[in-house]
């Protein structure tokens, strides 16, 4: 058990570690034995690795026993989470506008978390002081058209006519995705498909057979299992081509002969935007703080997690004019949780790449980017 305690780690409260695999096919293996324990555990598989989240340590052992059989090495270093603080003079009725936007349920800690254990948490707490400006950062939102259509907020404003305000004026673009050809997919930035399971062998034998397909056509498909789900993600824009789509058809195809069922209001994405006068600056301070990767297609400013584990994030031109929003602190702002021993070391790293160190205790530190978004790490 020595061993295995050294695989984990608590992060954002959760029991989690991340173990190297050396393709989508071998963590498949690993995820496969892992669904067989009688506990609900979150399992993400990707291309190099599989990152494994659960309810307590009690079954920490026998998921580190069954990685080494595999020749899997666990990597603390690799995790983090990362999730989003909105500030509201109201909780409350601020909390209920994002519950309904965001489709979440209640956290344990009073938050919002994504029932399926994908997209960033959002926590509303209390504002300790006026700021009636636009904030330099806000979510994007992409769900199922039917379901934007549910959430009843009518219609929005902005130059794609998807911007909503919450009650304090903190905004969200909520998207309407759209469905495939493949009809058990959708469009939400990435192409996602749920499928419901009605056993842990049917789950393991899905998630075996779409990273065999996905090894095939050498595609790095992101696979999660949930109790009774198994999530096949594209990632965000890497689909439109026809390749990609004969794959999705293939994957549907399968999925549907193991007798898995397609849930289609489930897709979900959120990305979070950021408004920049020194849009270089900004983002080449998030890119290192958080480990990220930036996109390479031109004139695109997207940066994303390597494991595609936690939300991109965008950046986009600011009016620098616009000197009074320029300085005020914006209402929502970047939670970052790593393990408790790498927390010192994250802010050297923040602090390198132009962060300056606001507040510290003993259980935060709140870092401000070059031009003042807000992160806090935490464990």
């Amino acid at each position: 058990m020595a061993e295995a305690g050294a695989d984990w780690r608590i992060v954002d409260g959760v029991m989690t570690a991340w173990f190297d695999a050396p393709s989508l096919t071998a963590a498949a293996g690993l995820a496969g034995r892992v669904v067989e324990l009688p506990a609900e555990i979150a399992v993400d598989l990707r291309s190099t690795g599989v990152r494994v989240r659960l309810a307590s340590d009690q079954h920490a052992g026998a998921v580190s026993a069954a990685a080494r059989d595999l020749g899997f090495r666990a990597d603390p270093a690799a995790l983090q989470q990362v999730s989003v603080v909105v500030e509201a003079a109201d909780a409350p009725v601020v909390r209920r506008f994002w519950q309904g936007v965001l489709g979440y349920v209640p956290g344990p800690d009073g938050g919002l978390v994504d029932p399926l254990r994908r997209d960033p948490a959002v926590r509303v707490r209390t504002l300790p002081e006026p700021r009636p400006l636009r904030n330099r950062i806000h979510l994007d939102v992409v769900r199922p058209a039917a379901v934007v259509e549910r959430v009843g907020l009518g219609p929005g404003s902005g130059p794609y006519g998807v911007c909503q305000p919450d009650p304090e004026g903190n905004e969200v673009d909520l998207v309407p995705g759209a469905a495939l050809d493949t009809a058990d997919w959708q469009a939400v930035f990435s192409t996602i498909a749920c499928y419901r399971t009605t056993s842990p062998a049917q789950q393991r034998e899905l998630a075996t057979t779409a990273a065999a397909l996905a090894g095939d056509a050498g595609f790095p498909l992101l696979i999660d299992l949930r109790p009774g789900l198994v999530i096949l993600d594209s990632g965000k824009d890497q689909w439109e081509d026809g390749a990609y789509l004969d794959l999705a058809g293939r994957l549907q195809t399968a999925a549907r002969e193991l007798g898995a069922t397609a849930d289609p209001g489930l897709p979900h994405f959120a990305q979070l935007f950021l408004d920049a006068a020194d849009v270089e600056a900004v983002r080449a301070f998030w890119l290192t703080a958080l480990g990220y990767t930036g996109d390479r297609r031109a004139g695109v400013s997207d940066i994303h997690d390597p494991r595609r584990l936690n939300p991109v994030l965008v950046f986009q031109q600011l009016d620098t004019a616009d000197t009074a929003r320029r300085r005020q602190r914006n209402r929502i702002h970047v939670e970052l949780a790593v393990p408790a021993d790498l927390v010192r070391a994250r802010l050297g790293t923040m602090l390198a790449a132009g962060g300056r160190l606001l507040e510290e205790s003993p259980d935060r530190l709140l870092i401000a980017d070059p031009e003042g978004n807000e992160v806090v790490i935490g464990r």
